[in-house]
């Protein structure tokens, strides 16, 4: 089995040389004057707004110029650019990715002692970023956890007190969705927000949170890069069946939520839904859809095991096709400074009337604050629940298709009430080794 991962190690190589083979780009940096980089996120208007904050800052201090494409489909339109050979210079996405990109070829090792600054990030920030071949893919930029932010203004109209357990976050989702919390008089309200569509594995990314707090796992690691299948257990057995009930319980989910993904959820800022298990980026835009005074976060209420919640973040890759090292490295240092941090943490409004929303929501670099720079304790709670009880997916592996097939399943027992949760269980179970056997990640 070594043997074959040393030839997919190779094989991935030979992709990167492929990709870079083919560059129209200069040798060197400054030839013909190329003082500029091609730089992607995966960002809608709000995040798009704080990247352009920080490259003009960046622009500002260097002097070269960053031809900045924000992306909301992201891999679908990085993917056509890999078929011509023809990466960005830079992207910052998702850490979940690096196994994904390395194995794909479209991402660039880097030295972590070449980059200035490195020291200021934590050694097992930096972990998260070695590969199976134990290479270090992009520098990290931003991490987060996910937190439960609820409606305070309807918790506290209703004399309800903050849900610290899985029966009490239901009950409250149910006293939203039945005892009028806006005090209209109408039956318009809903207990969470829930995007769950199997779409990008939404689901997945929403519902492992419930997994882990039962005591679940998805992948079992042995410490030498083999995995085996852990999904089929009673503790998934438990959180599928309390997911599968908020489902199932009239007003408990936002109607509909099966087919929704984050970009189709927009219920808590319309004031129609008052829970919503997501990442802290929207808490700005919460804040000013509904008032800051009624939007509270709360610590991640307990399942029978504990309140592990997901925790995920963004990289900075280096394109696997650009011959510009040297401006890469540079915009890499620049962006894991204090300055670029705090300016990526920022909640300002553009000459286009479009509010920022914060891009680097935990800083990577030990010097910033969350806490301090915002001048809001309620980002000490997302801090204190990355720090003390967060979980990753695995990073290092190709896991898109596992996202995949646990969110394609997880979709199909929620969307129907009388399913057999064991089955569909052991259906993923089934699914997750065939894929650990083509990845060549089994002993």
């Amino acid at each position: 089995m070594r043997t074959r991962r040393l030839v997919g190690a190779v094989l991935a190589a030979g992709l990167v040389a492929s990709v870079a083979g083919c560059s129209s780009e200069p040798a060197d940096d400054a030839a013909e004057g190329e003082q500029s980089l091609e730089v992607w996120t995966r960002s809608a208007a709000e995040s798009a707004a704080s990247y352009q904050m920080v490259f003009d800052a960046f622009t500002e201090k260097t002097g070269v110029e960053i031809d900045y494409q924000p992306v909301v489909e992201f891999d679908t339109q990085l993917q056509a650019r890999a078929s011509q050979k023809d990466l960005p210079d830079v992207l910052i996405n998702d850490a979940s990715s690096l196994g994904t990109y390395v194995a794909q070829g479209l991402i660039l090792p880097i030295e972590r002692d070449s980059i200035e600054g490195q020291g200021d990030i934590a050694d097992e920030t930096w972990e998260q970023n070695v590969g199976l071949d134990g290479a270090t893919y992009g520098v990290p930029w931003s991490r987060q956890a996910n937190v439960t932010i609820i409606r305070k203004d309807w918790r506290e109209k209703l004399g309800l007190e903050i849900p610290t357990t899985w029966d009490e976050l239901s009950a409250l989702a149910n006293a939203f969705a039945t005892q009028d919390p806006d005090g209209n008089g109408q039956a318009d309200t809903y207990g969470m927000v829930v995007p769950g569509s199997a779409k990008n594995g939404y689901i997945a990314r929403w519902g492992n949170s419930y997994l882990w707090q039962a005591g679940a796992d998805i992948l079992e690691e042995d410490g030498e890069g083999a995995y085996t299948s852990a999904i089929d257990s009673p503790e998934a057995e438990e959180a599928m069946t309390f997911i599968r009930d908020q489902f199932c319980t009239p007003g408990n989910i936002v109607p509909g939520s099966v087919n929704l993904t984050t970009a189709e959820t927009p219920f808590f800022a319309q004031g129609t839904a008052g829970i919503y298990l997501t990442g802290p980026y929207n808490i700005s835009s919460f804040d000013a859809a509904v008032g800051a005074e009624n939007v509270e976060v709360i610590p991640m209420p307990s399942g029978p095991e504990g309140s592990t919640t997901f925790a995920e973040g963004e990289n900075i890759y280096f394109g696997a096709s650009s011959e510009k090292a040297d401006l890469q490295k540079q915009l890499a240092e620049f962006l894991i400074t204090p300055e670029a941090q705090e300016i990526a943490m920022k909640i300002e409004t553009n000459a286009a009337g479009v509010t920022s929303q914060p891009v680097v929501r935990l800083p990577v670099n030990d010097k910033v604050d969350v806490a301090a720079v915002t001048g809001d304790d309620r980002w000490s709670i997302v801090a204190e629940d990355y720090a003390n009880d967060s979980k990753t997916f695995p990073w290092n592996i190709d896991f898109t298709a596992f996202r995949q097939i646990l969110a394609d399943n997880m979709n199909a027992m929620v969307a129907d009430c009388d399913s057999d949760i064991p089955a569909g269980l052991a259906t993923i179970d089934e699914q997750f080794q065939a894929q650990l056997e083509a990845q060549d990640l089994v002993k």
